[in-house]
């Protein structure tokens, strides 16, 4: 396998761009190299990411369907569920399925406009579900901090204005970084050690050091990760003390029940995304970055519908009135 990659970073399509007598290559295309490993270890991995990425478009697909289905679940905490799960289909739709071709591929080449593409899609649902879990959040303040007013402020009417701000805002916001690194020269090498065009190894094979353009794309990571972060953090705060003060020991358990499988969510989520992007990685060994990528990229959809519905009493029992249709011959 490195003896065909080896052969095809050597023999890689180059655009040449010539200055008198000096000619500078620039590389087309990109080797992702994905898990490197023996044939069998690489069907190994092929089976268990194959399975993952089919449980969880059947487990946020049963999400989407019984929210939707079910008319008792139309309120604002499961519509904005359902669009989450909606997200994380996409989500992980925008890594995986090329990462099964590139674990079955010899050459596991991905060209420059497919690598940028990639790049955009991965981070702007990334992006957008931060924003999800802020707005999430904010329901969940809402419904226990002011339960009176709760209902003439999280109207319907705001909650899609909610959902749309979350959607259209997580895509713009990445259009500028992605710009920004496209306009480096790769002259080669091409490879990235990573399953997904990732800016850490995408800066490191720039041709010239860009010192100003990866402040700016960190420091964009940073106030995309810590603001909504911040913004969930405050409103967990605020429910918290509003829930120590709850004089009974049943509501409060109730009221923790009911932002449980938020937190657990945002703990897993955001645990995993601030030790990639924020803490400091390069001296990281690159397997552990794949291994932190592969959790919040795959392993955090696939977990979501697990955790939301074996902790929600509505989604369960709208999971048992669908089930028993189902099974009901007339």
């Amino acid at each position: 396998m490195f003896i065909v990659i080896h052969s095809l970073v050597t023999s890689v399509s180059l655009t040449a761009l010539e200055s008198g007598n000096a000619t500078m290559h620039f590389v087309t295309e990109f080797v992702l190299l994905g898990f490197p490993g023996q044939r069998e270890m690489q069907n190994f991995f092929f089976s268990l990411i194959l399975v993952v990425y089919l449980l969880t478009l059947l487990g946020n697909g049963v999400i989407v369907y019984v929210v939707k289905w079910d008319k008792r679940l139309h309120t604002p905490m499961y519509i904005l569920l359902g669009n989450f799960a909606f997200l994380e289909i996409w989500y992980i739709s925008s890594t995986v399925p090329n990462m099964l071709v590139t674990i079955l591929s010899e050459t596991k080449t991905i060209s420059f406009t497919g690598c940028f593409l990639q790049f955009y899609f991965f981070f702007s649902l990334g992006t957008t579900e931060c924003f999800f879990l802020s707005v999430m959040a904010y329901d969940r303040y809402l419904a226990i901090c002011r339960p009176l007013h709760y209902p003439s402020i999280m109207t319907g009417k705001l909650c899609v204005i909610l959902v749309c701000v979350c959607w259209v805002s997580g895509f713009l916001c990445y259009p500028i970084p992605i710009v920004l690194i496209s306009q480096l020269p790769f002259c080669g090498p091409n490879i990235i050690d990573h399953f997904v065009c990732d800016p850490g190894p995408l800066f490191a094979l720039a041709c010239i050091p860009a010192p100003s353009t990866e402040l700016i794309c960190y420091t964009f990571n940073s106030v995309i990760i810590f603001g909504p972060f911040l913004s969930i953090l405050g409103s967990y705060t605020l429910v918290l003390r509003a829930v120590l003060r709850i004089p009974s020991g049943a509501g409060q358990t109730k009221a923790f029940s009911t932002c449980g499988s938020h937190l657990m969510v945002v703990s897993l989520f955001y645990g995993t995304l601030m030790v990639m992007y924020v803490s400091p990685t390069s001296g990281n060994p690159a397997g552990m970055q794949k291994i932190i990528t592969l959790v919040y990229s795959a392993v955090t959809p696939l977990l979501n519908p697990l955790i939301y519905s074996l902790r929600n009493k509505d989604m369960k029992d709208a999971l048992k009135k669908l089930l028993g249709l189902r099974s009901n011959p007339n």
